[in-house]
């Protein structure tokens, strides 16, 4: 694995809209979580590929371009988009991967639609990813406990960090960014911890971390660009902790989407599958958890879910490629990670 330079303050960070842009509304939320990375010492660029208007922010072509020569440039030090959306998949065949490869690693942060992004780029150049609150979700600070990307990419390679939930998450939506554009406190307004799925007993593993959103990255999965049977033969011999998420798929959906993944050799080398918390829906006669062990029960390994590494607030960053170790036993729930 590669892992980029330590961002340091004077550092440039690159801001641009792979998939969905920011609509005028929300402009002055944009503004507000621009500010809270300067105030880290950073400056901050704003490609022209951010309107909100569609459901993309610039035809295919632009946006890949505006992100690849972000990715490229030595002065770019870290890439974060705003959110994600819903099309990013059209940039795969159209970004100069080998380009990308050859530059010196710049970090980038996202997920949801972005992880149609940020997945492919470790499995495709080995530079490390990370799948965390995107800038939109900047300003909130994190509870006790929890990172930001913004702490991550300061972070030397070889460094280790651990991360404990907070046992609260939002059971209730969204700030409003039009009415409050500066929201920046989590409202962790019910209880709810890790929850083994495939029987009892405590878990303590290791592995390479790899994963994202399942409503987009079931569309990779048995191409070139979601080979994560491939990326765990040639970069984690010592076996994968593999990540997925439902963003906003019913039970139903999400249970195909995971069977086709599996089918496709996306849990190759898994030795554990980490299953972010949702607020997707279920149906009559299957809920998300059960739609989980539906597909991925008969991988015979740990499965943990309700994992802060979803839609729902608040957000526990993964960095793809990283060495991981998980631990869930009685009361005691963590990862750490180690940069190398």
């Amino acid at each position: 694995m590669r892992y980029p330079t330590p961002l340091r303050p004077g550092d440039r960070i690159g801001v641009t809209a792979p998939s969905s842009g920011v609509h005028e509304h929300l402009r002055d939320r944009l503004q507000a979580a621009i500010h809270t990375v300067e105030e880290r010492g950073y400056e901050v660029v704003v490609g022209a590929c951010m309107d909100g208007a569609g459901h993309v922010s610039a035809p295919a072509p632009d946006r890949a371009r505006e992100l690849t020569d972000m990715l490229t440039d030595p002065r770019i030090r870290a890439v974060v988009p705003p959110w994600g959306g819903q099309t990013a998949i059209d940039l795969l065949p159209l970004i100069d991967w080998e380009a990308v490869r050859r530059a010196d690693p710049t970090w980038m942060v996202g997920y949801s639609d972005l992880s149609t992004l940020i997945t492919p780029l470790t499995l495709l150049t080995g530079v490390a990813t990370v799948h965390g609150n995107n800038l939109m979700d900047t300003p909130y600070h994190a509870p006790d406990g929890l990172l930001t990307w913004l702490d991550i990419v300061t972070m030397e390679p070889g460094a280790e960090f651990r991360q404990t939930p907070p046992n609260r998450y939002r059971a209730q939506g969204r700030d409003d960014y039009q009415t409050n554009p500066k929201a920046n406190e989590f409202t962790l307004d019910t209880p709810g911890h890790w929850t083994r799925l495939d029987g009892d007993g405590d878990v303590a593993v290791e592995g390479r971390l790899i994963g994202g959103c399942v409503d987009t990255l079931c569309n990779l999965a048995g191409t070139p660009y979601g080979d994560i049977a491939a990326f765990a033969r040639s970069s984690a011999p010592e076996g994968l902790i593999v990540y997925v998420e439902a963003a906003e798929h019913d039970a139903g959906t999400i249970c195909a989407h995971l069977h086709g993944m599996r089918l496709a050799g996306f849990f190759t080398g898994a030795n554990a599958v980490l299953v972010g918390r949702t607020r997707a829906p279920g149906i009559a006669t299957l809920t998300q958890h059960e739609a989980v062990l539906d597909a991925l029960g008969g991988l015979g390994v740990p499965i943990i879910a309700d994992v802060e590494c979803g839609h729902v607030p608040p957000y526990l960053p993964l960095v793809n490629g990283a060495r991981a170790r998980v631990v869930l036993s009685g009361d005691r729930a963590e990862i750490t990670q180690t940069l190398a």
